[in-house]
Formats: structure tokens, sequence, C-alpha cells
């Protein structure tokens, strides 16, 4: 529904500032401007979501052969130690907190085709649990908020739609996402825990997040040792090392669980065409949309003033290009990736902007969809914190994502 009147807005507005050109300015070049960037944008929609067949593809198989081979199970028991503080008036043994691991650990995996149904029946089971029906419950908040923080090891969907757009190297951004998801999470975590008097102190979740915050510390401080090109030439290889390791492990976990890892592939690989296929109206229907607001002037309009806002307080500007997506991610996935890969049309893929779109996009997930599907699969109507929350974390996400990008490019 949102999606809804921000698209129809993309086009409302556009047409009005069209009109004020027209006849107060007499910009006769604003009208054909807008229809040819509806056939240009759409073109270019089309010619991506082609050309991102053959990528995801290859990642939806190979992350078949890792959940045939058992690679989710093996991240819900690694998970269980910390979750089940994280979930204290979750009764123990009960089944919603299996349903949670798997769908954390599938997220994490990028496997969102996987995730998606494990959230429904974890809410479901959770609303078992929940003597006031139309109330979130303190589990169902946590579950969510660790949804719309979007911490994911693999940012398939990103690394594939930068390689179609011809970036240099593709996984340039691998490292700072995740550093910029982890923060996200991080917050969320923090600010749900203090809603919920959930004791952070505990020796579990201390030695948890005190060393996943020591190693970040240490990878950030090492990094900062680095020149500009010295870091981004690690960064690009560290992620590419970790990528093939991850291939190879799946490979390898499949054949111990004496899976068909060729068959597995072939069944992911098809999913992933039809995913390819399944996105180009999406990515039509949005990339027209921005493409007549931008055409129109409206997105010029609206960054220059946030611009020279910035640069009026003494900031550094450089970042408001890529503003567009981190507004749009709470709201919209679709609009999320529309905004990325308009960005990086634009600016071009390795451009500052272009990377810290990405950074953006994956920073985070899109709260308030998530709100919406999860609550109401089950009837929620009294959210209570959860989206003080999840854009709590999202902003955390959006302002580590911003310093990550200074950082590294």
């Amino acid at each position: 529904m949102v999606l809804n009147y921000i698209w129809i807005s993309f086009f409302v507005i556009a047409f009005a500032i069209g009109v004020v050109k027209l006849v107060l300015m007499g910009d006769t070049g604003v009208f054909p401007a807008m229809i040819d960037s509806t056939f240009a944008s759409s073109k270019t929609a089309f010619e991506i979501s082609l050309g991102l067949t053959g990528v995801l593809s290859l990642w939806l198989g190979i992350m078949k052969i890792g959940e045939r081979g058992g690679v989710v199970d093996a991240l819900s028991r690694l998970l269980s130690p910390v979750f089940t503080r994280l979930f204290p008036d979750i009764p123990k043994g009960h089944p919603a907190t299996g349903s949670i691991f798997m769908n954390i650990a599938a997220n994490m995996l990028g496997l969102d085709n996987a995730a998606t149904p494990l959230g429904l029946r974890a809410m479901e089971q959770l609303q078992g649990l929940n003597p006031r029906k139309d109330t979130a419950t303190n589990p169902m908040i946590m579950f969510l908020v660790l949804n719309t923080s979007g911490l994911t090891i693999i940012p398939v969907s990103i690394l594939v739609y930068r390689a179609q757009m011809g970036a240099g190297q593709p996984t340039d951004v691998f490292i700072p996402i995740l550093l910029a998801t982890f923060f996200s999470t991080l917050a969320g975590i923090v600010a749900t825990s203090i809603y919920q008097r959930i004791n952070l102190l505990n020796r579990t979740l201390l030695l948890t997040l005190g060393g996943m915050c020591v190693a970040v510390a240490a990878v950030i401080w090492g990094f900062g040792q680095m020149d500009k090109d010295r870091m981004n030439l690690v960064s690009t290889s560290v992620a590419n090392i970790l990528l093939m390791t991850i291939i190879v492990a799946f490979i390898l976990a499949g054949m111990r669980r004496r899976v068909n890892v060729y068959d597995a592939f072939i069944e992911g690989a098809k999913e992933g065409f039809t995913t390819a296929v399944r996105i180009i109206p999406y990515l039509v229907a949005i990339l027209v949309g921005i493409g007549v607001f931008r055409a129109s002037g409206a997105m010029d309009m609206i960054v220059g003033g946030v611009r020279w806002a910035v640069e009026a307080c003494g900031g550094n500007s450089d970042f408001v290009g890529a503003l567009p997506t981190a507004l749009m991610k709470p709201l919209s996935g679709s609009g999320a990736r529309g905004m990325m890969v308009d960005a990086m049309a634009t600016y071009g893929p390795d451009s500052f902007v272009g990377r810290l779109s990405c950074i953006f996009q994956g920073s985070t997930d899109t709260t308030f969809y998530i709100l919406a599907v999860y609550f109401g699969s089950v009837g929620i109507r009294y959210t209570r914190h959860a989206v003080a929350c999840g854009l709590l974390a999202d902003l955390a996400g959006v302002v580590a994502a911003i310093g990550v990008c200074y950082m590294f490019f």
C-alpha cells in the first residue's frame, strides 16, 4: 500500500513540476524528457533483469546446495545459546524457537524464499503463546527487529546487480556491507533489550556481542591503517576468498549429507531463472517511476536541497546522492532496489554514490513491509515498540553505512 502511494506520487509530482516549468519557465523540453525516460528506463529494467538470470541462477543453485547440506541447521545450532537469552519469554523446547533460529539463519545466508515461510510459521507459533491476540509480545518484537535489521552474511543480490551494472569489482562492497549491517543489528538488539529489560550483561550475550564488537573494531582498525587503494584491494581480495570458501564449503556440506549436489544446484538454478523473470514487471514499474521523477527535475530538487543543508552546516555532501535508497529501504525492498540501480546508472557503479547506495541496500531490511506482513499474518494491531526499535536499527545502519563508505572509498 505504501509503495502504491509512492509510485503514484512519482508521476503526479513529476507532472506538476513539468506543468510549472512549461507554463512559468517556458521549458518545452521537460515533457519530451519525461516520455523519453519512460522508454529508456523500461529498456534498462528489462536488460538488467535479463542479465541477472545467469548469476542469480548460479547463486541460488549454490544456496540450494547449502540448504540441503544442512548449513541452515548448523547456523541454527550455533545461534541457539544467544537466541534463547534474547527470547526469555519463550518456554524451553517450544517449536517457535526452532522456527526463529531457522528463519534468522536463512536470512543470514540470503535465502529469502526459505526465510519468509519460516518467519510466518514462527509468528503463528508465537501467537499461540500470546495472551492478548491483538497485541505484539516481546518475543514477536525482538524477532521482527532482528529481521528488519537485515543481518546478512552473503548479500548475493547486491553483488549480482553490481556485476550486471558493470562494476569493476562487484565484491568491493562486501566487507562494508557486513560492517554496516552489524551495527544495524547491534543497535536493534540493544534498543529492543532496553525496552524489554533483557539483561545484556548476561555472560553468554556479553561474550557473544562483546566478542563481535571487538572483532569488528579490529577489522575497522586494521583497514584504518591502510590507504584507500590498499584498503580496496584487501577488502576485495578477502571478499572473493570468503565467497569462494563459502561455495566450496556448501558443496562439501552437501557431499557430507550425501546430497546429489548437481541436482540440488539445478533445482536452485531453476528458481534463479524464475526469480529473474518474475522481477521484470516490478523493476520496470519502479525504474520508470523514478526515471520520470528524475527527468522532471524533482529528484535534483530534493537532493540539491539536502546537499545545500548539509554544506550549510559545514558537512561533506558526497553521500547525499545515495540518500533516496536509504529513505526508500524501510518502506519497500523493490523501491529501494530501484533507487540503488538508478544511482548506479546515474553516477556509475564504481562511484562513491553508486557504492554507498549498495551499502544502504545491504545494511537494513524493509521495516514497514516486514511488520505489515508478519504482524498482519496473525492479526496483530498494536505493535507497541516494534516500529521505534526497527527504525532505530535502520538509522544506525544508515549512519554506519555512510561512515564505512567514507572509510573505504
